[in-house]
């Protein structure tokens, strides 16, 4: 018999144990069935360009009827959600700290320019991190001002106002990124982007290959503990990643023109904290994992509801609430709100605070998992 030959009878049974030893991987085959699931649901439900309900403080000077009937417009048209009035000071410190997106000025004196025919100043100060989710917003605005006063002052409009459909001077300022640039937005978040993937991958191979190559049972035979193993291998991945950052930091200076308006120390301590939160996540990732190929599953499992519901692609503020408790979960998300904050807004550690103790329970929370699915003895 020519074993050369096409035979489909050993065709058929090669197949077949690919199929059994696919049901023995449980791991791989739930990521085969999760993973165009989760991405399902995500861009089906979570994922949206056009944010509505933005958190919008109002500092009123001038609380009149035409103002109210503003701000009621605004709250119906369902773009803004109003969080309450507050002074100048407040709104500054609202809006360094990202608790807002919008924070809209009645100057004195606005209902009463409004009934002599002028046409009052109506301040809009818009977080410009990210351009794409104030566009929509914004382009709502514009409009408002026609919608809500034409028609209850039709003879009082100057002809400038009546020529170009509205009866208020509409000005939007653009908070800590002016030109509206997407770089001022992108290329900060694709600091955490990097070494989420970079970090994550990396550690979570590194107990999975000694296992592979042998070389686990030289550490069993050693007197270390489980957290003198776990800390050893992150340490050199750290510097890794620190030289990572430094790298993207000096593209985005000189060749993106990125502002850098907060403390340089400041950032790397916080960078410091997100590198170490990955780590731990890898580390954890390959005690659980019997091979590389499920570290890496498991990684791309991790980074892809990371990337989508972190606000890097997507506005954070435009996806529904269940979609932002889990992000919220992510220590991406909190690092985009970071990382923006020193570099574009020039915050400090009283602003940060708020978002550096979810990255660090994280961390605490994975590191304890690590260290319980510890193996002392290869299975």
């Amino acid at each position: 018999m020519n074993s050369n030959r096409f035979s489909p009878s050993r065709w058929l049974g090669i197949v077949i144990k690919e199929f059994i030893q696919l049901k023995r991987d449980r791991l791989t085959f739930a990521m085969i069935v999760g993973i165009p699931i989760v991405q399902l649901l995500l861009f089906g439900f979570a994922i949206n360009t056009d944010p509505r309900q933005l958190p919008t403080a109002i500092v009123m000077a001038d609380p009149g009827p035409f103002t109210r009937a503003y701000v009621a417009a605004m709250t119906n048209s369902d773009y803004f959600r109003i969080v309450g009035q507050v002074d100048e000071q407040a709104a500054d410190r609202m809006l360094d700290r990202g608790d807002v997106q919008f924070v809209v000025t009645f100057a004195p004196g606005f209902n009463r320019e409004l009934v002599r025919g002028h046409m009052p100043t109506l301040l809009v100060e818009a977080d410009a991190t990210d351009p794409l989710a104030t566009a929509g917003a914004i382009s709502v605005l514009t409009r408002l001002g026609s919608e809500v006063f034409n028609a209850d002052l039709p003879g009082a409009r100057p002809a400038a106002a009546a020529s170009a459909g509205s009866a208020i001077d509409l000005r939007v300022h653009r908070r800590y990124n002016p030109e509206g640039s997407t770089a001022h937005n992108v290329v900060p978040g694709l600091l955490g982007v990097i070494l989420t993937m970079t970090m994550v991958l990396m550690t979570g191979l590194a107990m999975t290959r000694e296992r592979e190559r042998g070389t686990f049972e030289n550490l069993l035979a050693t007197p270390a503990t489980p957290l003198e193993v776990m800390t050893g291998k992150i340490v050199p991945y750290i510097a890794i990643g620190l030289v990572q950052v430094s790298l993207i930091l000096l593209a985005a200076r000189w060749i993106f023109d990125v502002p850098m308006q907060g403390s340089l120390g400041l950032l790397y301590a916080v960078v410091l904290l997100f590198i170490c939160a990955n780590l731990t996540l890898g580390i954890t990732f390959s005690t659980i994992a019997r091979n590389q190929l499920q570290a890496m599953q498991m990684t791309f499992f991790f980074f892809l509801p990371s990337i989508l519901l972190s606000g890097f692609m997507f506005p954070f503020r435009g996806m529904p609430e269940w979609a932002q408790w889990i992000g919220s979960a992510l220590p991406l998300t909190h690092f985009m709100v970071l990382v923006r904050g020193i570099l574009l807004k020039g915050n400090g550690l009283a602003l940060l605070w708020g978002h550096l103790w979810p990255i660090l329970a994280f961390t605490v929370v994975v590191l304890a998992i690590g260290l319980r699915k510890f193996r002392r003895t290869l299975d």
